[in-house]
C-alpha cells in the first residue's frame, strides 16, 4: 500500500464560522438545495450527524458513504476530517480516501479554507496525478 498526499488552500471573504456552518453542519440540508442537479440527497443513516455519524450522499450517478471521523471548532479554526469508505469514487484501486478541512480566520475577517487529501492504494499501484487532478476539479467546480 502506499499513501499519496495533497494539500490545497484556498481564500474565502465569507467568516469561518459561517462558512463552516453552511458547507459542513448544515451540508445535509443546504447542499441538495444549492446543487440539485448534482446532489438528490443528504442522508445521515447512522448516528446523529456528529462524530462517528455515517452520511450517504446520492449523486446522480449513484451513492457514496461517508464516515465522519473527527467535528471540532474553535473561535480561531473550525476543523472537519472525513473519510470516504464507499462508491463510485473508490475503484478497485484504492482501500479508501481521507480528508481534513480547517478554515482559519484571515486578517479581514474571511476564511483560509485548507484542504489535505491523502489516497491509500491497494498493492503497487500508483495513482497519477491526472487522476487526482480530474477528481478535484469536479469538487471545485461543485
Amino acid at each position: 500500500m502506499s499513501i499519496t498526499t495533497f494539500s490545497d488552500e484556498y481564500t474565502s471573504p465569507i467568516s469561518p464560522a459561517r462558512i463552516f456552518k453552511a458547507s459542513i453542519i448544515d451540508s445535509h440540508n443546504l447542499i441538495p438545495k444549492l446543487m440539485p442537479q448534482v446532489i438528490k440527497n443528504i442522508e445521515i443513516i447512522q448516528g446523529n450527524g456528529g462524530a462517528g455519524s455515517v452520511e450517504q450522499i446520492e449523486f446522480a450517478e449513484g451513492n457514496i458513504r461517508f464516515e465522519y471521523k473527527t467535528f471540532h471548532s474553535t473561535i480561531k479554526t473550525y476543523t472537519y476530517k472525513y473519510k470516504l469508505i464507499e462508491g463510485d469514487s473508490l475503484v478497485e484501486k484504492l482501500e479508501k480516501i481521507t480528508y481534513e478541512i480547517k478554515f482559519e480566520l484571515n486578517a479581514e475577517g474571511g476564511s483560509i479554507p485548507k484542504v489535505t487529501s491523502k489516497y491509500y492504494t491497494k498493492g503497487e499501484f500508483l495513482l497519477k496525478e491526472e487522476e487526482i487532478q480530474a477528481g478535484k476539479a469536479k469538487v471545485l467546480g461543485m
